[in-house]
């Protein structure tokens, strides 16, 4: 059966039930009637958890067929980053192209118009990654598998797989020193399936052709993102030698596979426990099946969250943690914030407000100049303030955000605007166009992992079971006990003895850096009491470590915000990882 692409300038025939939505749709634009119809359909009694809103259900009437495509090579492609037509342009972007003063912000940037194209158009998320990726440079053809994990949501339910076509698999692209000065490099793109029904991790890696791969690093991303959002990092970080590194998406987001989310548990700390195992225990089966023996782990965010998570669950698999702003550290988020902006300045709510050019790039929202050229002030606690009741109820519900993307049909893409135009708008136009689409791309898929926010945070962004009270087991966990095969003298079992841990957060993060601090606090009591019990042989193995590291000009997202001294730091560490093992060997 011929492949077919579904091409952005192309718009396949109506059916009549579509046409007359889309007519409907089209006269309450005109009308401005959609942030009213959007709010009159948010009653109490419509809420009932994931499901809740089905009327809104009836606008996102497109088909699996439109969203599916398969990768042809770059330069086959129309829709590549230097091929494709031109994209919906934001006022701001066409103002700075035009040298003209940009229009005052909005909330939503995107036209209903360029809206409705882009949710009609529907590009597949293996497209968007691949878009994304090809601005690495020297990678001007990225391995694109298109095995992705499950169709958007659709009027039908959706029954699309793991699909194993052969066919569909992704060949390894390999660069070559003339066209790349740090190569021969090697890059593959593969859907790694696990066991159980509907598992499976989206995986993209690089190592350099010709040497024998010592260490590996594993990234992990954040809550309803994808690994495409590393593609500043890949370039810098393959160049150290030894190294292989992969970029996974988390089971049940990014393009891996999307099983239903279930919690069986009935107390609060087993649901947190199941949870957490739903994301660490596919991580660890793809060690297994990769046949990693240790690893260095980086995580951002939720990510971070989830490799303190695994650390503690899988000791002895890790030689480095790497947590970039980890979500889910303080305990109480007032008792740490002398001196920090008030509550509704450092939440979860700046991921959505803040506007990374000009309130981190143009150094207009500096809190630690504001605090050096201000006068001294006496450090009260902030006051408390309570979260809207609306909220905590779609919170506690389970209502996801990307629900609500996926429910409002053609608004969609113009709700992601009001993130994606702050968030990259500091990048390029072109970059922040390809990100644009991969993250809408991504959040209209079927809801799955997402569902595990609200076992893991409590309204607000903090979690239900604080790190900070449990980082302090990370590197100090027993491993296996002595089997029959294998005895030991002594009757206790073999502990860990320590692994470090690097925490970088942004100079202008929204994540409380104080809770970074506390942490690395807790880390190095934890060495100390370690130490002062070791036996000669463990205080020789002694190898835990915690430091703090800020990124300058860098919001939350401190491995895209400032990605040259993000890449920098990790190569130092990872050069560092490389010279400690090879002396333990010796």
């Amino acid at each position: 059966m011929p492949r077919r692409e579904t091409k952005q300038s192309s718009i396949p025939p109506v059916p009549e039930r579509q046409r007359n939505c889309l007519s409907t749709i089209s006269t309450l634009y005109q009308l401005n009637y959609f942030p009213s119809l959007l709010l009159r359909s948010f009653p109490a009694n419509a809420l009932s958890g994931r499901f809740a809103i089905p009327r809104l259900r009836t606008f996102n009437t497109k088909t699996e067929a439109h969203s599916y495509s398969t990768i042809m090579t770059a330069s086959e492609r129309s829709d590549s980053p230097s091929n494709r037509p031109p994209q919906p342009v934001l006022a701001s972007q066409r103002a700075k192209q035009n040298g003209e003063i940009p229009p005052k912000p909005q909330y939503f940037p995107l036209g209903y118009k360029a809206g409705l194209s882009q949710w009609w158009t529907g590009v597949s998320p293996a497209i968007a990654e691949h878009n994304v990726l090809a601005f690495i440079p020297h990678l001007k053809k990225p391995p694109t598998h298109t095995q992705t994990g499950s169709a958007p949501a659709s009027a039908a339910q959706s029954t699309t797989s793991v699909n194993a076509d052969p066919a569909r698999e992704s060949t390894p692209v390999r660069t070559t020193s003339i066209n790349d000065p740090h190569g021969p490099r090697s890059w593959h793109s593969n859907l790694i399936k696990l066991s159980g029904r509907d598992r499976a991790l989206n995986e993209f890696s690089v190592e350099r052709a010709g040497e024998e791969v010592e260490e590996n690093l594993v990234m992990l991303h954040g809550y309803g993102a994808g690994l495409g959002f590393f593609y500043k990092n890949f370039e810098g970080l393959s160049q150290v030698p030894g190294w292989k590194i992969y970029a996974l998406d988390m089971l049940g987001m990014g393009r891996s596979s999307r099983p239903t989310f279930k919690i069986h548990a009935k107390d609060q700390a087993g649901k947190i426990a199941e949870a957490e195992n739903w994301f660490i225990d596919a991580l660890e089966e793809w060690r297994v099946l990769r046949k990693i023996d240790k690893f260095t782990l980086l995580g951002h965010s939720m990510g971070g969250y989830m490799a303190v998570a695994y650390a503690l669950k899988y000791p002895g698999r890790l030689n480095k943690l790497i947590l970039a702003s980890p979500v889910g550290i303080p305990e109480d988020p007032y008792a740490m914030q002398a001196e920090m902006p008030e509550p509704q300045d450092s939440t979860m709510a700046n991921e959505f407000t803040q506007d990374q050019e000009s309130d981190i790039v143009k150094d207009n929202n500096n809190l630690f100049n504001a605090e050096a050229k201000g006068p001294g002030k006496e450090v009260k606690e902030p006051p408390r303030k309570p979260l809207p009741k609306w909220l905590t109820y779609l919170w506690d519900a389970n209502v996801s955000p990307f629900s609500i993307i996926r429910w409002t049909g053609p608004l969609g893409p113009r709700f992601v605007s009001g993130w994606t135009s702050r968030r990259f708008s500091h990048l390029p136009d072109q970059e922040s166009e390809a990100l644009h689409t991969y993250a809408y791309s991504l959040f209209r898929q079927k809801g799955s992992g997402e569902y595990a926010l609200a076992y893991i945070l409590a309204p607000g962004a903090f979690a239900r079971s604080p790190l900070i009270r449990r980082i302090a087991g990370v590197g100090r966990q027993p491993l296996h006990p002595p089997t029959t095969r294998n005895t030991s003298s002594t009757k206790t079992a073999l502990k860990e003895t320590g692994i470090p841990i690097i925490m970088m957060y942004g100079e202008h993060d929204w994540m409380d850096v104080a809770g970074g601090f506390a942490a690395e606090q807790r880390l190095k009591e934890a060495r100390e009491k370690a130490l002062s019990t070791a036996t000669e042989e463990e205080r020789k193995k002694e190898n835990g470590s915690a430091k703090v590291v800020i990124i300058k000009k860098a919001g939350h997202h401190v491995y895209l915000d400032g990605w040259e001294q993000f890449n920098e730091v990790m190569k130092e560490e990872m050069e560092e990882t490389t010279k400690e093992i090879r002396a333990r060997k010796n």
